[in-house]
């Protein structure tokens, strides 16, 4: 078996409309009267496809079955120009104080109860160590330097914190209320920070949908989540994508998912596109983009900084296991 290319059909839209249609998008006139713009006439594109203009709701509502068909087409045309195109960067963004890609392991970073920022284990070290020159009683944040809280003012931030609208802090409050087996609270929590714009929270709502915890099992919600999750950035949430396409006998499409989120730099998304491409399913050249994608992703996360706390990380482990 082997992958067709991804035909100019991806790229270069091609719509079969009809004349009457061409012409009215060409000549600012309302698809279905035919009244030209003007003053007194506002014609507004049709929202899903942006291929014609309508003048008022009833004259669209008039022209739906004309246009339905062209309009669904187009409009997953473009739906899929979105989906399928490389992200800049992966959803952890970058740390706040040297700017250098977060890892996606996220053993390798940790989020602050005091202001949210996702601070990486070097910043985490290298404040470490200066607080130690510079003989400080008591450790602070490395962004907004309030001193580390105690566990009381640890819950007592995080609840401040929600109250004031914080995604990532309500993201965490949904976190852990299913960790305490309380779905619906952390799948209420989970849609508050979804719809501010946390992508782990699209995530975490794709797996409730697809497990059926906290709501009805519904796979076009999972879909849905998993797709603004993964145009977002979301390596892991891309990865899954890829297999809801393979179920679909749709292997062209995953392969897409797959190698993307390879070139973000994840490891379980190269696993697989080395596994396909060992089958003959991937070409030589978009197995070998991917590979460069992905060791570039690594490396644009690196810092002199992170690796001597990384070696000291391991040092202590190993102190720890000697001890």
């Amino acid at each position: 078996l082997h992958l067709r290319p991804r035909t100019a059909l991806r790229h270069c839209f091609h719509i079969a409309m009809s004349t009457s249609i061409d012409e009215a998008a060409a000549n600012e006139v309302c698809a279905s009267c035919g009244i030209a713009s003007g003053p007194n006439v506002n014609l507004r594109k049709c929202t899903a496809c942006k291929l014609v203009k309508y003048c008022s709701v009833a004259c669209q509502k008039t022209h739906r079955s004309k246009h339905k068909k062209t309009c669904k087409k187009r409009a997953a045309e473009l739906h899929d120009e979105i989906l399928f195109t490389d992200p800049d960067g992966t959803h952890e963004g970058d740390c706040p104080i040297w700017l250098v890609p977060h890892s996606l392991d996220l053993s390798k970073s940790v989020v602050m109860s005091c202001c949210s920022k996702s601070i990486c284990q070097g910043c985490q070290y290298f404040n470490m160590k200066r607080e130690a020159e510079e003989g400080k009683p008591k450790p602070e944040c490395p962004y907004c330097r309030l001193p580390y809280p105690t566990d009381e003012e640890l819950k007592k931030n995080r609840q401040r914190r929600v109250e004031a609208n914080d995604d990532i802090a309500i993201r965490q409050l949904g976190t852990q209320l299913n960790i305490q087996g309380d779905y619906v609270g952390a799948v209420e929590n989970w849609k508050k920070a979804a719809a501010m714009g946390n992508n782990r929270a699209h995530y975490e709502l794709s797996v409730m949908y697809q497990d059926g915890r906290g709501v009805e099992k519904d796979k076009k919600k999972q879909i849905y989540h998993l797709e603004v999750a993964a145009i977002g950035g979301n390596p892991k949430a891309r990865y899954f994508l890829g297999w809801a396409e393979f179920k679909n006998k749709n292997l062209e499409r995953a392969v897409e998912h797959w190698c993307i989120a390879a070139r973000q730099g994840y490891d379980e998304a190269l696993e697989t596109v080395n596994e396909y491409f060992a089958k003959g399913v991937i070409p030589l050249g978009l197995f070998g983009n991917t590979v460069r994608g992905y060791e570039a992703a690594i490396d644009a996360t690196k810092s002199p900084q992170r690796e001597e706390a990384e070696a000291f990380r391991e040092q202590m482990k190993a102190n720890m296991n000697n001890a």
